[in-house]
């Protein structure tokens, strides 16, 4: 077959080399280049060598049926001859096809069904840099089929990356897989750093600023006025090759705009990928001054044809070549997926581009000739990108891969050749997702509704929709739903679900329904004959509700209520809150089973972007396994609150009230609001406070023998110092009603209760005969506020708690203001008291003031005011 076709590209050379180490080691890494012709040249090399077909695997579908159509021109035939291709919902092969290009998903797929492989001689993993779960997947699964079914099976690992190490080892097994490398295009590429004029807001979750899609538009004028040939242009997402375009839309008299993207049906997609076309007659007049710029330009020939400018997303960097290009215009982003684990949302969330990227997508320039890039970023900025574009097994939803992998019979990867393990975190939530959804068992193992979900080859929540949902809703309904959800832009925009099925029904999108009904084909054929509705459920549920059902059935902790009447708020059974968009047709329903809602990072609610409005009795019955009864008797609002509650995950249904609960289950709600509010519910009277501060002071100086009384200790040991109390409290009031005091001297013992006066006590006689209260407020210094004249005739202060500790006096004046501290007595007569004597004799005269205080007479009163 090679001699049949004659491309001088790069990789011609290296081809011969790659046969020979497939022949002797049957595993092989072919490193080449962007622009090198991997792709499309070395599957003939392969098949000249081998009697069989060789199937070549692609991440994406736009690439795998542009690659077989490249293939098949080459040999002057149609697709389905002997190259063909296979994508989901689609296949044009035939008995001669000797060359067959497949999605890596549906190369999954055929290992499940037949990991033999039979009439298949070699395998080709393309662009394996990329990373995609399914690559990985047909990888590892490849791999081990070779190891242990088909020994005699060629695997190769074709990457334009020089990244080919680790895909070597993991081919090679024991020994590492030989490599071989093609020199680079030929073409130069140059380099135009085009960074906007002032900076721009990274996006992020949220959309790209329009600053950045000004710029991009402004970029692509510049480009076309500056360089000759067509122009690619790399955008994130769908949305914004549709806001540049309408940027450019005053261009179309002379210049053809056209997207790709892998949302496009396959017709819109040819169109980009068609070779350019020459003018009209009545163009030519038009395109004179572009004949002189393109000749001028070198464009080899196309001087008279129109320009075109097609706005790409990912899938053009690599495997595709889009005739006529001399230009790329990067807009330096990507959409990545993101999974919140937590709450189980995904969002596509905007990232710069990778260096490595950034070098694919620069390539597409020179495939053909020399040619420009035009990167909408500073050089300063380049070097801070990520050298490698992260790996989707690192931040996707793992649930379908972990399906995979348990149909497989590795539930944990472990054994496989991946290139990286699959997260703990993440495959252990896609573990537990399946064993709800019924695929797996408690051990990872897949059970048969597993391969029967396996078989739909969707994700496992839509296939479990789909085999759940045929018996209510008909086969036919459910295919139609599911296979919408499958194909989340099927329909157009919006977010009303049964309004897309409205559209794809009557045809508005003609391509659209035609991609819609061949997955719905695929979709039926996976039910068993048996799904048939229900003969118990004599009325068929509206199409609105059967959306709904589906979507429900799918995303059971999506089914949400509004949070107030009317309002755009809601309130999912997982337990996050959604918002709809500002001027939603789904406003003003009380139920939605949300098909697809993202929350970006920060955000306090997700963002829905297509649901169903569905009534209570469905929201129920979808989410049948979320339903829970529960008699709840707990601490809630500052009391204790017994009711009966009917719950949706965390959605309330029914609250009523409980006339009798369970005195034990009181008590507990009793204690748990203790434990929530502290000792602060409880009656604290100046007698109780005095205690508590004195059971702190001997702890404080005698040990930990005796009691905690701090406020955790006390919650801690509530049931033994409030044990009868507690059992007896039944609300809030009752706390309030306990009698404090008493209830902690239960934390003494007989001993520590009959020394507490002496060790604390309440009061001290002083030398005046007064009795006067001890402050234990701080349990290291407890303080007696005493007249100073009531004194007279202590050499030294009292000490108390076995006499180590000396009580810290506040002497005061005949007015009551402290005018010494001191717990040295006897320092402060000789020290002190002199000063103190001679500022407040002569302010309070009637009181003594004796030159000696150690032996004067103690006195409480003042001297009688003379007539």
């Amino acid at each position: 077959m090679l001699a049949d076709v004659f491309l001088d590209l790069p990789v011609r050379p290296v081809l011969p080399t790659l046969v020979a180490a497939l022949r002797k080691r049957g595993t092989g890494v072919l490193v080449a280049p962007p622009g090198t012709g991997k792709t499309t040249t070395a599957p003939f090399a392969v098949a000249d060598a081998v009697d069989g077909r060789v199937v070549i695997a692609q991440p994406r579908r736009v690439a795998a049926r542009a690659a077989a159509h490249r293939m098949a021109a080459l040999l002057g035939e149609r697709v389905g001859e002997r190259v063909g291709y296979a994508v989901r919902g689609e296949r044009r092969a035939g008995p001669r096809t000797r060359i067959e290009v497949v999605t890596t998903g549906l190369l999954v797929r055929r290992l499940h069904h037949d990991p033999e492989l039979p009439g298949v001689a070699a395998v080709l993993l393309d662009e394996c840099h990329e990373r995609q779960l399914d690559a990985d997947l047909a990888l590892a699964f490849s791999v081990e089929a070779r190891a242990t079914l088909r020994p005699d099976l060629w695997l190769l690992a074709m990457s334009a990356t020089p990244q080919a190490d680790r895909f070597a080892a993991l081919l090679g097994g024991d020994e590492a897989a030989p490599v071989v490398r093609a020199e680079a295009a030929l073409h130069p590429v140059e380099r135009i750093w085009a960074p906007p004029p002032r900076p721009v807001v990274p996006p992020g979750a949220g959309r790209v600023h329009p600053a950045l899609l000004d710029h991009v538009a402004a970029t692509v004028r510049r480009a076309l006025r500056e360089r000759a040939g067509d122009v690619l242009v790399f955008l994130p997402g769908a949305g914004e090759i549709a806001a540049v375009a309408g940027r450019l839309a005053d261009l179309r008299d002379t210049v053809d705009v056209l997207p790709l993207h892998g949302r496009l049906s396959p017709a819109a997609q040819d169109a980009a990928l068609a070779p350019p076309r020459a003018p009209a007659a009545d163009d030519a007049g038009t395109d004179a001054a572009s004949t002189a710029t393109g000749a001028a330009g070198g464009n080899g020939g196309r001087a008279a044809e129109r320009r075109r400018v097609v706005l790409a997303t990912a899938v053009a960097e690599s495997s595709l070549t889009v005739p006529g290009v001399r230009v790329v215009v990067d807009a330096g982003l990507s959409r990545v997926p993101r999974t919140d684990l937590a709450r189980g949302l995904g969002a596509l969330v905007t990232v710069p581009v990778s260096r490595a990227a950034a070098t694919q997508r620069a390539g597409r320039a020179g495939r053909e000739a020399p040619g420009a890039v035009y990167r909408c970023w500073s050089e300063a900025t380049h070097a801070r990108l990520a050298p490698q574009p992260e790996p989707e097994i690192a931040t996707a939803d793992l649930t379908g891969f972990a399906l995979e992998l348990a149909a497989w019979g590795a539930p944990d990867g472990t054994g496989l050749a991946l290139p990286d393990p699959p997260p703990p975190a993440a495959l252990t939530v896609a573990r537990e997702t399946l064993a709800t959804l019924g695929a797996v068992d408690v051990d990872g193992r897949i059970t048969a509704r597993g391969r029967a979900m396996a078989a739909v080859g969707a994700h496992p929540r839509l296939a479990r929709a789909l085999l759940d949902g045929a018996p209510r809703v008909g086969a036919d309904r459910a295919a139609e739903v599911v296979a919408m959800l499958a194909e989340e832009t099927l329909g157009g925009a919006g977010d009303d679900l049964p309004a897309r099925w409205r559209r794809l029904r009557a045809a508005v999108d003609p391509a659209a329904t035609a991609r819609w009904r061949n997955e719905v084909r695929r979709m039926r054929a996976a039910l068993p004959a048996t799904s048939r509705p229900e003969d118990a459920r004599r009325e068929r549920l509206p199409d609105d509700l059967s959306a709904g059902l589906l979507a429900g059935l799918a995303y059971p902790e999506r089914l949400a209520r509004v949070r107030r009447a009317g309002g755009s708020a809601y309130l999912m059974a997982g337990g996050t809150e959604a918002e709809l968009a500002a001027g939603s047709g789904l406003a003003g329903s009380t139920w939605l089973a949300v098909a697809v809602a993202d929350r970006s990072p920060g955000a306090p609610a997700a963002r829905v972007r297509l649901a169903a409005p569905v009534d209570e009795p469905t929201a129920r019955e979808a989410g049948s396994a979320l339903l829970r009864t529960v008699r709840e008797v707990a601490w809630s609002g500052g009391d204790v609150v017994a009711r009966e509650v009917v719950r949706l995950g965390a959605v309330t249904l029914v609250d009523r009230p409980l006339s009798a609960p369970e005195p034990g289950l009181v008590a507990a709600a009793v204690r748990d609001g203790l434990r929530q509010e502290g000792t602060g519910l409880l009656r604290w009277t100046p007698e109780a406070i005095g205690l508590r501060r004195r059971l702190a002071f001997c702890r404080q100086a005698l040990g930990d023998d005796w009691p905690d009384v701090s406020d955790a200790a006390l919650l801690d040991s509530a049931p033994v110092w409030l044990g009868p109390e507690l059992a007896r409290a039944r609300r809030r009031a009752d706390l309030g009603r306990v009698d404090v005091a008493s209830a902690l001297r239960r934390l003494l013992d007989w001993r520590q209760a009959a020394r507490l006066d002496e060790l604390a006590p309440e009061r001290l006689p002083v030398p005046s005969g007064s009795r006067v209260r001890v402050d234990y407020a701080d349990p290291a210094a407890p303080v007696l506020a005493v007249k100073l004249q009531e004194t007279f005739g202590w050499r030294d202060a009292p000490r108390i708690a076995d006499g180590r500790v000396p009580v810290l006096l506040h002497l005061l004046s005949p007015a009551g203001r402290p005018v010494a501290v001191t717990a040295d007595l006897a320092s402060f007569w000789r020290g002190g008291y002199p000063q103190v004597r001679a500022e407040l004799r002569g302010r309070y005269p009637r009181h003594p003031w004796p030159e000696d205080p150690t032996t004067a007479e103690p006195t409480r009163r003042a001297s009688p005011r003379r007539r």
